[in-house]
C-alpha cells in the first residue's frame, strides 16, 4: 500500500537520506512530510523565500507505523515525545517539574520505528504545549488548541528501512508571495482563537498538569482521555 507524500523545501530532494536533518525536531532526525500539499507549500517557504513542493510515494507494506493521533494514545505521549526532542522550554512556576513528570511517565519507545505520525508544533502550537507545561491552560484546552487552524500531521521517516520504501515523484515551485503569506495568516487565526479561548472560564473539571502530577496519572488513565 503506498501513501502520497509532500515534503516542503527551499531545494529540490530527490533522494531523501537517512541520518540528516536537525536533532531538536518535534520527533528527532528524519524525514518530514505531510499528506496535505498545501501544508507543504507553506513549510517550502517558511524563510520566506521561494521552494518546492518534493512530491513522493512511500510503499509503508511491511513497516512498523508509530500513529500518535491513534485512540490508544493521548496528547502527553505526543508531549513527552517534543519535550524529549525540542530543547527550549520556559523556566519556572512548575514547568520543569512537569516536563520530566510528562517525560518519565507518557514518554514513547519510538526506537523501533520506520515512521512516525502526529502533530507537528509550528511556533504557535509550541507555545501552546508550554502553557499546558506551565498550569496555564487545561489538558482540555490543550487538545482544542492543537486543532485550531487546520494544523494537520506530519509523518516522519525514521529508520533506514523507511527511506528504502520511499520513492520521489517530481516537485512544484512554491510562490512565498502566496503561501507564505497563508502560513502567516493561519498561525494569526490560530493564535487569536486561542486567546479567544484562553480567556474563557475554566470547568472545574478541566485537568491541569497540577492535577495529572498530584494524582499520578499514567498511560491508560481514562481521564485523560475524556
Amino acid at each position: 500500500m503506498s501513501v502520497r507524500l509532500y515534503h516542503g523545501s527551499e531545494v529540490i530532494v530527490e533522494k531523501p537520506e537517512f541520518g540528516k536533518g536537525a536533532r531538536h525536531n518535534d520527533y528527532g532526525k528524519g524525514f518530514y512530510c505531510t499528506k496535505n500539499p498545501e501544508l507543504a507549500r507553506e513549510w517550502a517557504c517558511a524563510k520566506q523565500k521561494n521552494g518546492y513542493v518534493n512530491i513522493y510515494d512511500l510503499d509503508i507494506t511491511g513497516l512498523r507505523v508509530l500513529n500518535l493521533n491513534d485512540p490508544q494514545y493521548n496528547i502527553l505521549n505526543w508531549l513527552a515525545i517534543l519535550a524529549d526532542n525540542r530543547t527550549y522550554w520556559q523556566n519556572g512556576s512548575i514547568s520543569e517539574d512537569a516536563k520530566d513528570y510528562i517525560k518519565t511517565h507518557f514518554l514513547l519507545d519510538i526506537s523501533g520505528y520506520d515512521v512516525i505520525i502526529g502533530y507537528r508544533a509550528d511556533d504557535s502550537y509550541f507555545s501552546f504545549a508550554q502553557d499546558f507545561v506551565a498550569g496555564v491552560i487545561s489538558l482540555e484546552k490543550l487538545s482544542e488548541a492543537m486543532r485550531l487552524g487546520k494544523l494537520g500531521e506530519q509523518i516522519v521517516l525514521k529508520s533506514p528501512k523507511a527511506f528504502e520504501h520511499i520513492e520521489f515523484i517530481g516537485c512544484e515551485n512554491v510562490d512565498s508571495d502566496i503561501s507564505y503569506t497563508r502560513k502567516m495568516e493561519r498561525e494569526r487565526d490560530a493564535r487569536r482563537e486561542y486567546r479567544k479561548r484562553k480567556r474563557e472560564k475554566a470547568d472545574i473539571h478541566e485537568l491541569y498538569i497540577i492535577d495529572i502530577m498530584r494524582e499520578e496519572m499514567t498511560n491508560g488513565d481514562a481521564r485523560l482521555s475524556r
